[in-house]
């Protein structure tokens, strides 16, 4: 898995004009699948997101995860993350699961993140969706399963 973490003031996704997920303190999700993503990722990713310490304490030191300042989880699935760029002026990508394996995974994923008391809103599986949000910092991180 790949996930791409933002910190964020606010986050939304809006498909066909209606809004699907909305938070507001927390974090913006990209979430990439590949092949070989299994369940036991999922659930790797999911508590290093939940316990990322990237939310400042009283010192403004980030010291803080989501669970500690009680944030929200704004999860977007993001195919386009296993996107090889390498040759030609096209991406390819062969990297990315098939869909069905990937919503299973990325379905177990935001279900980890709710197990561990996160309120997670998510965009639609496969849909064209419009994602608006506030980055906090910006604060953005990149983490991988492998």
């Amino acid at each position: 898995m790949r996930v791409v973490v933002q910190r964020a003031k606010n986050a939304k996704v809006v498909v066909e004009g209606q809004t699907v997920g909305a938070i507001e303190h927390g974090v913006m999700l990209l979430v990439g699948v590949t092949h070989s993503d299994t369940p036991e990722d999922a659930a790797y990713v999911a508590d290093k997101i939940a316990n990322l310490r990237i939310f400042e304490d009283e010192s403004q030191k980030m010291n803080l995860s989501l669970l500690d300042i009680g944030g929200e989880v704004l999860s977007v699935s993001q195919f386009t993350l296993y996107g090889d760029c390498r040759k030609g002026r096209r991406p390819n990508f062969m990297e990315a699961a098939k869909p069905e394996y990937a919503n299973d995974i990325y379905e177990q994923f935001n279900e980890e993140l709710t197990k561990k008391g996160l309120k997670v809103e998510t965009g639609v599986f496969g849909a064209m969706m419009d994602v608006q949000f506030t980055n906090d910092g910006p604060v953005t991180l990149i983490i991988e399963s492998k």
